[in-house]
């Protein structure tokens, strides 16, 4: 592993996932880069309140989207888990829904050279997973490397 990417959300099962998969990373000398999301509706939402504050008399915007509260998220939540003794990591995000959030996840790994995948798992029915699919099945079927998979 040279450089891995963890998917990361505010789940208790995927702060277990990023402290092991940094441990990891520090042991073998590897970079992480943390892939964050927003749903499309999370992204329009903020995009207007955006629109709203920028048009409201004596408002002040800093020019802060979606995704730079996506990365931030990011950078908090590794900032919490790895405290002062964090391995070198970068941060993506992207907006994407839950039908699009494995294809989005793939390529975040390719476009940043991931040769490693870390992500929590839904636990789903058989059926569930027919009917709606599954993010973490759709990365172990299609990455072309190695998944780390641990159900949340």
């Amino acid at each position: 592993m040279e450089r891995a990417l963890v998917v990361v959300d505010d789940s208790d099962a995927n702060r277990e996932l990023l402290a092991e998969a940094g441990q990891l990373a520090r042991g073998v000398d590897a970079e992480l880069v943390l892939f964050s999301w927003v749903t499309p509706g999370e992204y329009d939402e903020d995009a207007e309140t955006m629109e709203a504050l920028e048009t409201a008399e004596h408002a002040s915007y800093s020019g802060t989207d979606a995704l730079d509260v996506a990365r931030n998220f990011a950078r908090t939540l590794a900032g919490d888990v790895f405290g002062d003794d964090a391995p070198a990591f970068d941060v993506t995000a992207s907006v994407a829904d839950d039908g699009e959030l494995a294809d989005e996840i793939l390529d975040a790994a390719s476009r940043e050279d991931c040769d490693h995948v870390f992500v929590v798992g839904r636990r789903r029915s058989p059926t569930g997973k027919v009917i709606f699919g599954d993010v973490a099945q759709r990365i172990i079927l299609n990455f072309d490397g190695p998944v780390t998979v641990v159900m949340g």
